[in-house]
């Protein structure tokens, strides 16, 4: 129950993968027909990717993951453009409640001197449009909004969002490394300029994502080399995980209604018997969200502990995003949707996965609650 931090490779995609680990080991850069051979299968794997997303092939730019496409992205459009007016008000817009690839470059970007506006959220976790109106200054130059939180699964108004920075002529780039495979994107439709995804949660391996890149803008490169993808980003190219990716998002793109019908149900089922723990609640929007997202919190209990027991019942959670999970300061996501501390603490994350079952949900729906009561009857905060 914890797919939001990783998943585990889809079978498919491990069989397309593995002949590029050793028959098929050429250098896709390489001219011979080793070389050719892999290229081919990297020019296969960007089709799919493309298609998922519903972009052109040509738009696609393959990286290590979520974390350096959000870099890449924002670094990028930043390096790109500051000699047009300077980096003195140079201004970035994001969220407050963003994955830390993208909260910690755009703090970064402040300690080169940039302006970063971290726009609030209401109590679903979900941006005002307004205050991104009144926020939108003359050197505005990106906006960066996640296109689903990775923590509580609220899904932020993505047309809503680009409609405001067309008419302003400012580019937008959202992470979406949860939201593919679990809810449709069409960058297309939701005029998206710059999208981020990561392999590992569409079930293709660790340390391979992407970067759509609309036709027509051109980030500076933030890793130089060897002039790999078009300049953009420089690195020998990971064969294997590519191809990988390019399969996982093909299958993604199959299975996304009947993954989502599927999901919806058991999420559904869990909520409705979780909720029916005395003083427990649900993290974010209650129908705007990822279909496989079910965020809780519960009065008077230490969710680090509610993990551990849970753990030892084989049932594998999360207290906060995978990134974070270590460390004991409360949800950065959940204070600034209003969460006392003690509240944000008390949280816990059920992210499922195309493998569960309903017979999971009635185990975790069975051994939740007596977990809970046991906690609650240590608690020096729970006085029933």
């Amino acid at each position: 129950m914890d797919h939001g931090a990783t998943t585990p490779v889809d079978k498919e995609v491990m069989k397309e993968m593995l002949p590029y680990f050793d028959i098929k080991f050429g250098n896709a850069s390489s001219i011979h027909c080793f070389g050719k051979e892999t290229f081919n299968a990297i020019e296969n794997a960007r089709e799919k990717v493309a298609k998922l997303i519903n972009c052109n092939a040509e738009e696609i730019f393959f990286t290590s993951g979520g974390t350096e496409s959000d870099n890449l992205a924002i670094k990028g459009i930043a390096y790109k453009n500051k000699e047009k007016i300077g980096k003195k008000g140079y201004h970035i817009i994001t969220s407050s409640i963003e994955h830390p690839a993208v909260l910690e470059t755009c703090k970064y970007m402040q300690e080169l001197g940039y302006n970063v506006k971290f726009l609030p959220v209401d109590k679903f976790g979900i941006i005002d449009l307004n205050e991104l109106k009144k926020s939108i200054s003359k050197n505005t130059f990106l906006v960066s909004i996640m296109f689903a939180n990775h923590e509580i699964g609220t899904l932020q108004p993505i047309k809503e969002i680009t409609k405001i920075t067309q008419e302003n002529n400012i580019l937008f780039h959202t992470d979406a490394v949860q939201a593919v495979c679990k809810t449709p994107v069409d960058v297309k439709k939701q005029k998206i300029d710059l999208l981020s995804l990561s392999g590992h949660k569409i079930y293709a391996p660790k340390g391979v994502g992407a970067l759509y890149i609309k036709k027509g803008i051109r980030p500076q490169t933030i890793s130089h080399g060897g002039g790999h993808e078009k300049g953009v980003r420089s690195s020998t190219y990971n064969s294997p995980g590519i191809v990988g990716l390019g399969k996982a998002c093909e299958l993604g793109k199959e299975r996304l209604l009947n993954d989502m019908k599927k999901l919806k149900i058991l999420r559904d089922n869990l909520i409705k018997n979780t909720l029916k723990i005395e003083e427990s609640y649900l993290n974010g929007h209650p129908d705007k969200r990822l279909v496989n997202n079910a965020h809780f919190r519960f009065t008077a209990v230490e969710g680090e502990s509610l993990n551990l027991r849970l753990d030892n019942k084989g049932i594998a959670v999360a207290t906060g995003s995978a990134c974070s999970s270590k460390k004991l300061e409360p949800s950065h996501i959940l204070l600034a949707m209003g969460l006392k501390a003690e509240e944000a603490h008390g949280s816990l994350r059920f992210t499922l996965g195309r493998m569960n079952t309903q017979e999971d949900v009635d185990y975790i729906n069975n051994t939740l609650p007596e977990i809970v009561g046991t906690l609650r009857k240590m608690s020096p905060l729970w006085d029933r």
